[in-house]
Order: structure tokens, then sequence, then C-alpha cells
């Protein structure tokens, strides 16, 4: 009988826990159907055998595609290395925890993910869930640790692909090599990343399918080049003899000619010459082999990386240089997109489940760099719009910048103060203007360190330029207002003409922006 636990799945079912806790299920069998020795299909490799191999993976045999996705990896330089720069790409992106909500509970599970990050599990797997870009799938297998304060992964372990198979009814559902028909993998201890290159069952979408044409060609090429250097590399060696010459004299000529290359020295009797004859053009002859070579590596980096400057110098310059450098960005993102995608469905809510108990909402793991404003723009815009009214969420700003929610007994670094004998209410019902000269009073009535006193001056200054030019009737209506959209409304009532109307809005908002800052160098005072 299963020994079953309080530990919940997502979908709120009971946790075996000798199958969470209990040995590998997925490791290597010597004698059985997960042998660690892998076979080597690329041997002798023909275009009707590598179709025949196709052909088989397509109809749900894909042993020996996957043996061979391998073997070209280890054969091809070119191949092995814009691979693993598609892969290191993503593996070295920096990793974000998003919370569901602003729900302390939900910051509570997000925080338990970034906690198990820190420990690097995954850092170490992101190379291997990755190798699902040439053979569009990988598995890991999950060793769950349990500890009195948390159930997390404590290693994702590669699997190889070709212990697996697919479920002949959809060829889809990935099965392990177990048995006769193959073994339904628990979705709470293996980690499946599928990574698409085309539309199509997995098995046929991977890089390693179009990628094994270009290297078997490439191969036959390298052949015939390698024929041709021995063959014409060195030159042509003619041994000649007179008609007195015997059997003996003959032999002796030929060891001669056909060592004389490879041991660079030979002796003959005096009367036998030995003629040497250089091919004229030689190397002209070689640069079809190394054009072709190159033509089929420049195909394997527009099918791997999308572009070709990364691995090969191209004319274009700078231009060309960038255009490429975002093709690059682009095909890095969508990369980066789809394991966020498989961690925060396939590994998040399990980890969240089997400590907080299944939930609506999970946190999202986030791989990449953020597209969002630079944090510079979103400091400084929060800065300058928070004294007009934009409100943010301080859990989104912690996300950004990779801060956990505090505890309740830690020890603190900022926070607003109060100012001491005021209140909202107190500031509540001041005009943008009346603000303004009330903050700026506080600093040029007391003494302040030299930085802030110098701000403080070039304040009034230029609080003195938007004041100027106001008539008594418009600053009423700037002390009256609480807000811009108030300031419009009363401004459309003066009822004044285009060019009054638009200098007294510029004004506003020049003075929004001084409160603003006012606003900053109170605090700096604080």
């Amino acid at each position: 009988m299963p020994r079953l636990s309080t530990i919940l799945g997502p979908d709120g079912e009971r946790i075996d826990l000798d199958e969470l806790f209990g040995p590998e299920k997925a490791g290597p069998t010597l004698t059985g159907v997960r042998s660690p020795i892998s076979g080597h299909p690329a041997e002798g490799l023909t275009p009707a055998r590598l179709a025949a191999i196709h052909r088989a993976a397509a109809m749900g045999d894909a042993t020996a595609y996957l043996e061979l996705a391998e073997d070209i990896e280890e054969r091809d330089p070119h191949y092995l290395t814009v691979l693993g720069t598609r892969k290191r790409a993503v593996a070295q992106l920096p990793i974000t925890v998003e919370a569901a909500t602003d729900d302390p509970e939900h910051v509570k599970h997000a925080d338990l993910i970034r906690e198990w990050l820190n420990g690097g599990a995954l850092d170490a797997a992101l190379f291997d869930i990755l190798d699902a870009l040439g053979k569009g799938f990988s598995v890991h297998e999950l060793e769950w640790e349990s500890t009195p304060q948390r159930v997390v992964p404590k290693d994702l372990i590669y699997r190889p692909p070709q212990w697996f198979t697919f479920d002949q009814t959809d060829l889809e559902t990935i099965l392990l090599n177990e048995g006769v028909t193959g073994e339904p993998l628990a979705p709470h201890k293996f980690l499946v990343h599928r990574h698409k290159a085309k539309s199509g069952i997995t098995i046929r979408s991977g890089l390693a399918r179009v990628a094994s044409w270009s290297w078997m060609f490439k191969s036959f090429t390298l052949k015939d080049w390698a024929v041709f250097v021995q063959n014409y590399g060195t030159p042509i060696r003619i041994g000649k003899y007179d008609s007195t010459a015997s059997k003996e004299d003959k032999e002796v000529l030929w060891r001669a000619v056909a060592n004389i290359a490879g041991d660079c020295a030979a002796i003959i009797p005096k009367g036998m010459e030995i003629e040497f004859i250089s091919l004229k053009d030689v190397a002209k002859g070689a640069e079809v082999y190394e054009k072709r070579c190159d033509w089929l590596d420049r195909q394997i980096s527009k099918l791997v990386l999308g572009q070709t400057t990364t691995t090969d110098a191209v004319s274009g310059g700078h231009a060309v240089a960038k255009e490429h450098r975002l093709v690059q960005e682009d095909i890095e993102r969508a990369d980066a997109k789809l394991v966020s995608a498989t961690l925060t469905r396939h590994l998040v809510p399990y980890i969240i489940a089997f400590n907080f108990g299944p939930q609506e909402k999970y946190p999202r793991i986030l791989i990449g760099r953020p597209d969002e404003v630079p944090l510079p723009v979103v400091i400084e815009a929060i800065y300058k719009l928070g004294p007009l009214g934009l409100t943010v969420e301080a859990s989104q700003l912690r996300d950004r910048l990779g801060f956990a929610e505090p505890a309740a007994d830690a020890v603190v670094i900022g926070g607003r103060k109060a100012e001491p004998g005021s209140t909202d209410a107190s500031q509540h019902g001041r005009g943008p203007l009346d603000r303004l000269r009330h903050l700026m009073s506080r600093h040029s009535s007391a003494p302040e360190p030299e930085v802030v006193d110098r701000l403080t001056e070039r304040l009034a200054e230029d609080a003195a330029g938007a004041l100027a030019g106001l008539t008594d009737e418009i600053r009423q209506v700037f002390d009256s207002a609480t807000d811009l959209t108030d300031l419009m409304a009363r401004l459309e009532e003066l009822d004044l003409d285009q060019e009054q109307y638009q200098a007294a809005m510029a004004r506003g908002v020049a003075l929004a922006q001084l409160a603003g800052q006012a606003f900053l160098l109170d605090e700096l005072k604080q």
C-alpha cells in the first residue's frame, strides 16, 4: 500500500511519500532498457539511412534519432559551438520571481521560491534543460528533500532523452522506457521541457532534425577534401630506371618513391632517378571544398542562432552587426520565456502546494533581461509623478529590485517617516502653490548641509521663474487648486485666451514638478 501523507499536490490529492522521497525512478540500468552506453548511428551515415532514421522517429521510434542528435554534437565543432552559445545565452540570464498578488501569503510563496533559487539547483540545471533546443524536449528527474522548514527539490537530474519514448496514441505524451509499453511520468517527479523550433509533434520540432542533413553533407565534403589533399597536396613522385634495372632495383626504387613523402628522405642507386611533379592551382581546387564547408556552417549558424555575425566575419559593418544582435536578442528572449513558462507551470505549483497547500494562484519564475523601463527611469518617474497622485504597488518595485518583503522583526532601512505635528489631513486641501511655498520655507528657514542648501537655492530660483508673470486672479486659482485636474477645471472657468491658458498650464506642470523636488529635499532634511 502506498504511504500517503498530509502533503498535497496542486490538484489537492495526497502524495505518496515513498514515491516522492524514494529511490530514483529513471536511473540507468546496464542490463535494461536505459543503458548509459549509447549507439552511434552517425558512423557511415548515408542519405537513405538518415531518411529512415527520421521516418522511424516520426512514427514513434526515436531512439536512433536521439542518439544521432547527440552524435553530431560530438562530431561537429561548429554545431556544438553555436548550440552551446544559444544555451548559455539563456543559462546566464538573471532569474526573478514575481508574487501572484500583494497578499502577504502570496508574498511568502514568492519568498520561498527565491530562497530555493539561491541554493543554485536551477542554475546548475538550466543548461541541460535547454538540451530540448536540439532534440525537441528534455527530461529532469526531481530529487526532493524535506526539512522542518520546507520541502523543495534538492537536485534536478538530467536524464538522456533516449531513455524515454512516446505514447503511440498521440506521439506527444512522454513515457519512461520501462516494460513493453512505457511507464507514465509522475508530474511531481519529472520536469519535462518542450522547446519547439517549428510547430508539430515534439520529436519533429528539434533543431537536430534539420542540422543532421547539413552535418551529413559536410562530412561527405570533408572526406573528399581529405582525399584531395592527400593526392594533390604534395608533389607527385615519379621514379625512373633504365632497361638494365633488375627486379630488385625496381623494388628499391618503388620503396623510395612510396616513402619519400612521409619520411622526407630516401636513398637510391646512382643510376636511378626520381622526379617531383607539382600541379598548378592546387590551392584553388581546395577552395571548392572549403567554400562548401563554410556555406554549410553558415546554414547551421542561421538555423541555431538566426544570424551569422556571431560566428563569421561578414561585410556590412556596424549596421549589419547591430541588426544581427537584435535577432539574437529576440531568440534569447523567446527561449527564456519558454523555459520560464515550463518552470512556472510544472515546477512552482508543486513547491508551493507541498509547503502551503493547493493555491488558486502561484508565483511566476521569470528568466531574462527585463523589457520594462530601466530602473533609473522608473525611480525618477515615481519621484516626479508620486506627488501628482501616481500610486505603485510596493511589491512590484521589490520584485524589480530583487528585494523580499521584510520580516516583522527585521532591521529595515528606509521607509517614510511622518513629520512631527503633521498629519495627512493637515496637508490635504493645500494647493500646489501653497504646498510649494510651505516646503520651500522650511528649507530656507533652517541651516542645512551644503548639498541641500544648494539644491534649495536652485529650487527657489526655479520656483521664482515659474511664479513670475502670474496675475492675482490666476495665482488665486493656483492657491485653491488641489491637483492638476482641479487646476485645469478652474482655469477653464476663467475663460482665458488660448495663449494665456497654455502658459498657465505649463506653469502648473512646472510647479507640480518643483513641489516633488521640494518633497525630496524635505525627506533629505529629515
